[in-house]
């Protein structure tokens, strides 16, 4: 498998072309997703739910980040790697260096900021400016769960919707190169991926993005918790992992999923 890079997504998205992503979180399954045809994979702070057991994202540290990070590299050398900056490592642009110096040295190649315009709009410039390549994260921010009072679709009003529309350009003219929306009507999401000429990632946003992402362990039916509304388990329909994979990027790429019942509007 040839490296993936930002240019490549940029070339998809020209192409209207449609690509599919995965969370990892360790060697084994990186190398899985990676030789099966997976390009992109974010170690997500999700494994503060998924692997530790945590009830939110909250508690996860740069030095959980960087564990996973090198673990998946070694298992996927070609694909581009986006991590997560767990909560409050980016609360100060000093702190935002150091640590986002860790997750790239540690094998990531994009580093992925939850916020809108008014928070990190400065951040991800700085960032840009130290060849750091930076993903945006809008709509449902799992870091803020407490200040959005739960797992919440965004966006849903004219002024939600306006403002989101807004973050997202403003990121991008602040130099993001990728975007992740999450949870947000799919009409919002079609404007926002329309509106941009970086990549939009969505999950929860319809089949309108330029990529889908799937939290693995809700692809593949491995959770305990209640199903998000966007999550179709792959696993259930194949009844084989590497079958399951290809169907999810045959159904990204073909845009049947995500589908109508997967989506908001």
């Amino acid at each position: 498998m040839t490296l993936t890079t930002i240019s490549y997504l940029n070339q998809l998205k020209s192409d209207g072309c449609k690509f599919a992503a995965l969370t990892a979180y360790d060697f084994c399954f990186a190398r899985l997703f990676s030789n099966e045809g997976i390009q992109v994979l974010l170690i997500g702070d999700s494994l503060g739910m998924t692997i530790q057991g945590h009830d939110s994202t909250l508690p996860v540290t740069i030095k959980d980040m960087v564990y996973h990070i090198a673990a998946v590299r070694r298992g996927a050398p070609q694909a581009l790697i986006i991590a997560d900056m767990p909560f409050m490592s980016y609360a100060t642009l000093q702190k935002t260096f150091k640590n986002a110096a860790q997750l790239i040295q540690a094998g990531s190649n994009v580093v992925k900021l939850e916020g809108g315009a008014a928070f990190i709009v400065d951040t991800v410039r700085m960032l840009t400016e130290r060849a750091v390549p930076v993903c945006g994260h809008l709509g449902l921010t799992p870091q803020s769960v407490n200040i959005l009072g739960g797992y919440k679709i965004q966006g849903r009003s004219e002024a939600s919707a306006q403002r989101l529309l807004a973050d997202a350009q403003a990121l991008e003219a602040a130099g993001a190169k990728l975007l992740v929306l999450e949870c947000v009507p799919i009409s919002l999401a079609e404007c926002i991926t329309k509106s941009l000429s970086i990549p939009v990632i969505g999950i929860g946003a319809g089949n309108v993005t330029d990529g889908q992402i799937l939290v693995m362990h809700d692809a593949f039916g491995f959770t305990n918790h209640n199903t998000p509304k966007f999550v179709k388990n792959f696993l259930a329909e194949t009844g084989n992992i590497r079958t399951a994979i290809h169907q999810y990027i045959a159904e990204v790429k073909a845009e049947t999923y995500p589908a109508i019942q997967h989506s908001f509007e």
